[in-house]
């Protein structure tokens, strides 16, 4: 397929924008016609929302984007001794959307921790307090059974946690990833530098201890969310790189056991990060779903 241009990391940082949440600053995007359907971009562990920067212009052409650097993340504050959860972080986008002044129906898009995030928001979707249209999972850890975590996560969520995020480092990073990504789709130097430099920001080795305590959080909160998806009338879409061994073609069929009608995606050469590795397929899937959608 033909590549996606992308935005570079300093054009993407300068289209930001900020607003407060429970006494953080936290930096949002949004793109599009303010009129336009509200899709909602939810990134995931332990990068930001620059993920999306493939996909931003093209999706902001059809609906209204909007996407944040979750507390802990990117360029958003990133405090420390804070006891970061998925909750909160559900908590922090619907307080994004009443900052925007966003009603009605909320189209989802999220990727790895954002998958949580989303899960939750589909749970409080059957409480009443949101009203989702649709929503899309790129690979994550949806049931926790089938997570497999690397190994910095389990020492980051170890009793030596806070020393292994002290001694992250640039290099750590291009080892974790290189385990991740698809065999033909690695990151250049240019991305591993610049995804480095989102997770440095802001002291962000210090607390991705903490981070990743949402293992912990999926576990507690998992039948919720698995109830939530297996009674939904909320369409919803897997779109997954199979190669990925975190969260590949092992989730998607338990994804298929436990939804019914389950509509997946399988990405056969792709990895852990569909939208920066096949930006191009993810997007041709996502408008397949949403124009099937729109048609009934």
């Amino acid at each position: 397929m033909t590549a996606l241009p992308g935005i570079a990391l300093e054009a993407w940082r300068g289209l930001g924008q900020s607003f407060n949440f429970n006494g953080h600053a936290v930096r949002y995007w949004t793109a599009g016609d303010p009129a336009a359907e509200p899709l909602l971009l939810i990134h995931g562990f332990p990068t930001a929302s620059w993920d999306w920067h493939y996909l931003w212009q093209p999706l902001a052409q059809k609906y209204r984007v909007i996407a944040c650097d979750m507390l802990g993340f990117g360029y958003s504050a990133k405090p420390r001794g804070h006891a970061y959860s998925l909750l909160e972080q559900a908590d922090l986008q619907q307080a994004l959307l009443e900052h925007l002044a966003i009603q009605g129906p909320l189209h989802v898009l999220a990727h790895d921790y954002g998958d949580s995030v989303a899960q939750e928001l589909l749970a409080r979707h059957h409480e009443g307090r949101i009203q989702l249209a649709s929503c899309v999972f790129l690979n994550g850890g949806l049931f926790p059974e089938t997570h497999h975590p690397v190994l910095v996560q389990k020492l980051l969520l170890s009793p030596i946690g806070s020393l292994i995020g002290r001694l992250f480092s640039r290099k750590k990073l291009a080892a974790s990833f290189a385990q991740v990504f698809g065999p033909h789709t690695q990151p250049s130097a240019r991305e591993l530098d610049d995804f480095w430099s989102l997770i440095a920001a802001n002291n962000g080795p210090a607390v991705m201890h903490r981070l990743i305590r949402y293992i912990l959080d999926r576990r507690v909160n998992r039948d919720r969310w698995v109830a939530a998806m297996q009674s939904t009338a909320v369409p919803l879409r897997v779109i997954d790189g199979a190669r990925d061994p975190i969260s590949g073609a092992h989730m998607v069929a338990r994804y298929r056991e436990l939804i019914a009608n389950a509509d997946t995606v399988l990405l056969e050469q792709i990895g852990h990060y569909p939208q920066t590795e096949a930006p191009a397929e993810v997007l041709a899937h996502y408008l397949q779903f949403r124009e099937r959608l729109a048609g009934g």
